[in-house]
């Protein structure tokens, strides 16, 4: 029974920091969210066409010189910026986290608890002033009958303001 405690209270102390998790330094982008920006190598930026080719050893050394140094100049600068680079991130993202949580979420809720309160203030009008308004105006109007009569053309044709000669080609002010 005590080798039993005692594993238990080996088992507790192996709890794991939420914060220092394990991390993979083989695949450091493991959502591939740098996938089509970075992938930069010799051949996408320096190219020599058919034709125009420098010396064998001009080129050899130019694809050397240019992976080398790429490959320690961001080194070097991760080195000394990474950090404080990675710390303004932080910070950044922790202040757009303490806003949305302590700032925007209770002002959203906020605002809809007000919305509801004015929405049943607003609908208790409605139903006192427009509703019967309404309602009586429809009462009014529903006896009120449109038809549709056809009458004779002639009788509108002092109306007409202008008449068209198609053998003309030209319009005609007629009465």
């Amino acid at each position: 029974m005590a080798d039993q405690y005692q594993y238990n209270t080996n088992e507790e102390k192996f709890v794991k920091d939420s914060h220092t998790k394990e991390i993979d330094l083989i695949n450091r982008d493991p959502k591939l969210i740098n996938e089509d920006v970075i992938k930069v190598e010799f051949e996408d930026v320096i190219a020599e066409p058919d034709g125009t080719h420098s010396l064998d050893g001009v080129w050899k050394l130019s694809y050397t010189t240019f992976t080398v140094s790429k490959y320690w100049c961001y080194r070097i600068l991760s080195a000394i910026f990474g950090i404080p680079v990675a710390l303004l991130w932080g910070f950044l993202f922790a202040c757009i986290s303490f806003c949305h949580i302590w700032a925007v979420v209770p002002c959203i809720k906020s605002c809809l608890i007000e919305s509801q309160c004015i929405s049943r203030i607003y609908s208790l009008c409605i139903q006192t002033f427009c509703d019967p308004f309404f309602e009586a105006l429809g009462k009014i109007f529903s006896s009120v009958k449109v038809a549709l009569r056809k009458e004779n053309a002639d009788r509108w044709s002092h109306c007409q303001s202008a008449s068209y000669s198609r053998a003309e080609g030209e319009a005609t002010w007629g009465v």
